[in-house]
């Protein structure tokens, strides 16, 4: 590979420094034309062919997307707080966002990943990852509702995640920042980064009947920052390949210290070896804190556990689990297409994108055909692995996704663009103009054995001149093409939620022949159910009052309680007694520090309440439910402490007083 100019490079830092419209593309124009308008139409009444999952970014959220409409069907709590659903505010979910460090209640969400059988996407479970504290989750797509959150030790900055193998044997899971292991002193000084700092990459399983998951082993790997990854598929089945960088292993002024070599690598890892040493015995036991948080649809409760320990292998002393490939400095995607032959790199300030064999990578494995090694990794040598090279792209290249017909799409953050090629000749066929500075792709089963084209989504990081204005801040956006035909079409593009990532997409009959309409209230296994308004009542122990309550349209029993005191701690376990699709109730209590509820039909969920002054006190339903929501409504009387009001509940039955009463 010839080494790129100094005003290759400068242009690239000074496109990706400034972000702004000297970079934009020459061929870009304004609007869409042709028949854009009707691709992209689902009338009403009718339903979008298929469901795009994508990352919230910094929201911390998952949301979720029509294709083609662009329409927002929900949003999905993960690793943030929600007060519009209650999530890690109800007492059920809390510990949801347990950690190692407590209660956190926001992450940074980057990548979504489908499960798949066989290597084709199946609709079960959507993973996501917490980049900041470093955790992954499991979203169940029957209830569209997070399932599982695992905690990642020896980790920092869980970026290349979360990525699965072709049957979902496992999650993946690499850091971005390298940091001391947990189990030893991390005050060191942070020049002494060579000598101290490791990177981890987290293999985790995944049950396949329950999706339940755990962390099976860590391979210990040397100081680098580790990217993007995907698994090997077909042939490469049992491999995994990561893109990394800052091999100079800098830990300062990273834009000019992690590119000062040419090359960086991408990582190729033998997990199906490492699997063979775990059974030989020959990974360690080591200490480490991390949570375990599991959601349970019988109980509608979470529960959290701290486990404390994980099994590492050091692959520097297995030196046939890893092997590094050299690839064109700072990479971020590494993708692999349907095949399993070809894995794509992208060195982000390259003018190439260099395209590696897994079959010339094997026969350069057995021949020994390295080039020294890093860190105690045999490097192979960059020719011996190489399958070609795709010449002049474009500039800034970063994440590759393929269709069904052998042709990969490549997104250029500097040239704002998408470029189509052939994976087979490495002949660009097609390039179209993204609005602005694209990151990730998305192709319907575009990382899987099986990807069903027709669509691509381009994530987009600069919106200007293309929605309306809202202040400092716009909205990040997602452009839907038309990849159906030999051109790429511009048919939609759409706001989104936080800043959009990686994302991906599934038929919407994969999932919806499997949605939950509700919970079966007599499935319902939490302790504080209350079956039927009969059931309902209010406990006092202590300064702990509980109250069991109902919910149907339109009304909640009990709807008047007397009798609570300063000082008490108020549980309101909430059950809602429909069964009905669709047919939420919400509840709030004035005075609430924390949130709402909105329980599911047959569920029970807690909102736990302290008042903090007497007086009397609206509860009421939040979410519209019927022609009587408004009247969905009650009141609780809050007395002095010490004062000898007793605890009453009714409904129905407390009638008003005589006009003639005076009011006390």
């Amino acid at each position: 590979m010839k080494k790129m100019t100094p005003w290759v490079i400068t242009a690239a830092l000074v496109c990706l420094l400034s972000i702004n419209f000297s970079c934009k593309p020459n061929n870009a124009k304004s609007a869409v034309s042709g028949d854009a308008a009707s691709k992209a139409y689902v009338p009403p009444g009718k339903f979008d062919e298929y469901y795009n999952f994508v990352s919230g970014g910094f929201s911390g959220q998952l949301s979720v997307y029509g294709l083609p409409s662009g329409r927002l069907l929900r949003v999905i709590p993960v690793f943030s707080v929600d007060p519009e659903k209650g999530y890690g505010y109800s007492e059920e979910t809390k510990p949801m966002l347990n950690t190692s460090r407590g209660f956190v209640p926001w992450d940074d969400l980057h990548h979504t990943e489908l499960s798949q059988t066989n290597g084709e996407v199946d609709g079960r479970w959507v993973f996501g990852n917490g980049n900041n504290t470093p955790r992954v989750a499991r979203i169940d797509l029957t209830t569209f509702r997070t399932a599982e959150v695992i905690e990642l030790p020896n980790s920092a900055g869980n970026h290349s995640s979360p990525f699965i193998t072709e049957n979902t044997e496992y999650v993946v899971a690499g850091t971005r920042f390298s940091v001391p292991p947990d189990n030893v002193n991390g005050d060191v000084p942070i020049n002494s980064y060579k000598q101290n700092f490791k990177g981890y990459i987290s293999f985790i399983s995944v049950d396949k009947t329950s999706g339940k998951m755990d962390i099976a082993f860590q391979l210990q790997c040397p100081g680098v920052n580790f990217d993007l990854s995907h698994a090997g598929k077909g042939k490469s089945n049992g491999w995994f390949f990561f893109s990394c960088y800052n091999s100079e292993q800098a830990n300062t002024l990273l834009e000019q210290n992690a590119s000062q070599k040419d090359k960086d690598f991408i990582m190729a890892v033998n997990w199906k070896k490492a699997e063979e040493y775990l059974k030989a015995g020959k990974g360690k036991k080591v200490p480490a804190k991390y949570a375990h948080n599991v959601y349970n649809d019988k109980t509608h409760t979470a529960t959290s556990e701290i486990k404390t320990e994980v099994t590492v292998l050091d692959v520097k002393e297995l030196k046939d689990i890893c092997y590094m490939i050299p690839c064109p400095k700072s990479p971020h995607g590494c993708d692999v297409d349907p095949t399993g032959e070809y894995i794509v790199g992208s060195g982000k300030l390259a003018a190439l994108i260099p395209v590696f064999s897994f079959d010339k990578m094997q026969k350069a494995i057995a021949a020994k055909d390295f080039d020294g090694e890093y860190d105690g990794i045999p490097v192979i040598k960059y020719a011996s692995a190489l399958y070609g090279e795709v010449q002049k792209p474009g500039l800034g290249p970063l994440h590759t996704e393929f269709d069904a017909n052998g042709n990969a799409y490549t997104s250029f953050f500097v040239s704002s663009e998408v470029v189509k090629w052939n994976i087979k000749d490495l002949k660009v066929l097609d390039r179209a103009p993204t609005y602005y500075s694209v990151g990730h792709l998305c192709v319907p089963g575009g990382d899987s054995k099986k990807p069903f084209g027709k669509y691509l989504i381009a994530y987009n990081k600069i919106t200007k001149d293309r929605f309306l204005p809202t202040g400092p801040e716009l909205s990040q956006s997602a452009q839907l093409y038309d990849i159906s035909g030999d051109k790429m079409q511009l048919i939609l593009d759409f706001p989104t939620i936080g800043e959009p990532h990686y994302a991906q997409a599934v038929p919407a009959s994969l999932i919806s022949k499997n949605s939950l309409k509700f919970f079966n209230i007599n499935e319902n296994t939490n302790p504080y159910l209350a079956k039927g308004e009969k059931e309902s009542k209010v406990v006092r122990e202590g300064n702990k009052i509980h109250v069991y309550m109902t919910s149907i349209r339109s009304h909640f029993a009990p709807d008047n309680i007397e009798g609570i005191k300063l000082g008490d701690e108020v549980y309101f376990h909430v059950t809602n007694l429909e069964q009905d699709w669709d047919v939420p109730h919400g509840f709030a209590v004035k005075g609430a520090t924390n949130a709402e509820l909105l329980i599911m039909p047959g569920e029970t969920s807690t909102l736990k309440w302290v008042p903090d002054r007497t007086g009397i006190y609206p509860i009421y339903c939040t979410d519209f439910c019927s022609a009587l929501h408004q009247e969905m409504q009650g009141y609780v009387r809050v007395s002095p402490a010490g004062s000898n009001v007793p605890l009453t509940f009714s409904t129905g039955t407390n009638v008003p007083k005589p006009d003639t009463a005076a009011t006390k």
